[in-house]
């Protein structure tokens, strides 16, 4: 399998694996933290809604994609904290509301839209050199957003009552995160598709909150999770000819169950 690294598309997709599942991580755990994990699928089935427009007027689809995860990722945010709404529920609308719009755009737009699929399913090997330059800008831009404010976005995502009380900028940093999030699904949606890109922000720290409840070394456990289990399932997928993405969700599942075993039958033994 050695032999895959001697081409440049394999060692493009294992570099932007490697910084996705840290990206991921990071903004996984805050969403995890918030229970927030449906708006992860949210943003990116509202990204469809971005999509079919964008084929309708001629535009960029990636573009019109990028304003509609971030004008809906805010606009949960807004609405759930202005009008006293729940968040999934919120979360449930614009997720409605930006597939039926990506449904009725892509419906009109004359001919076959045939990278629809690659949004949905994506295909990881064909990350080029330009999309790992875009995610590791993005990656260090999030990791110093981070570093600089560490502990408010961890006040925030455990407790933002707390954090009101105490002063610190819990809209700036919701609203931050939130976009974020946004970024990271549209700078990926293509790349990885819907179905792994919501794995990836979920089933890593599903994972590490099994074993771990504090915000930093779960956050270091899911990076370490994801990494293993993308590098796995992409040298797997490339060698048994299948779609990478699908392999890496199975196997990301696969250590989430054991895990979840293994820790029930550690409970058991010292009870």
């Amino acid at each position: 399998m050695l032999e895959f690294l001697n081409y440049d598309f394999f060692v493009y997709a294992l570099v932007a694996v490697a910084l996705i599942s840290v990206s991921a991580a990071m903004i996984g755990t805050y969403i995890i933290t918030r229970r927030l994990v449906a708006i992860s699928g949210g943003v990116t089935h509202a990204c469809f809604g971005g999509l079919g427009l964008g084929y309708y007027l001629g535009v960029s689809p990636v573009l019109m994609a990028g304003a509609f995860a971030v004008v809906s990722s805010v606009g949960v945010e807004w609405m759930s904290s202005r009008f006293r709404l729940r968040e999934d529920s919120v979360i449930a609308v614009v997720w409605a509301i930006g597939m039926a719009i990506g449904v009725i755009f892509v419906f009109m737009t004359p001919g076959y839209v045939p990278e629809l699929n690659s949004f949905l399913f994506g295909n990881i090997l064909t990350i080029t050199a330009p999309d790992v330059i875009v995610f590791a800008v993005f990656t260090l831009v999030l990791a110093l957003f981070f570093a600089v404010c560490y502990d408010s976005i961890v006040i925030c995502a455990f407790d933002r009552d707390f954090a009101s009380v105490i002063h610190l900028p819990v809209k700036f940093i919701n609203y931050t995160m939130t976009v974020f999030t946004a970024v990271c699904i549209v700078l990926t949606i293509r790349l990885v598709g819907v179905m792994l890109l919501m794995s990836m922000l979920s089933l890593p720290m599903m994972t590490a909150e099994i074993f771990l409840r504090r915000f930093k070394p779960m956050m270091l456990l899911s990076v370490a999770v994801s990494l293993i289990c993308s590098v796995a399932g992409l040298f797997v997928g490339t060698v048994v000819d299948v779609p990478c993405s699908a392999i890496i969700v199975i196997i990301m599942a696969a250590v989430f169950i054991v895990a979840k075993i293994v820790h029930s039958m550690t409970i058991c033994r010292h009870r």
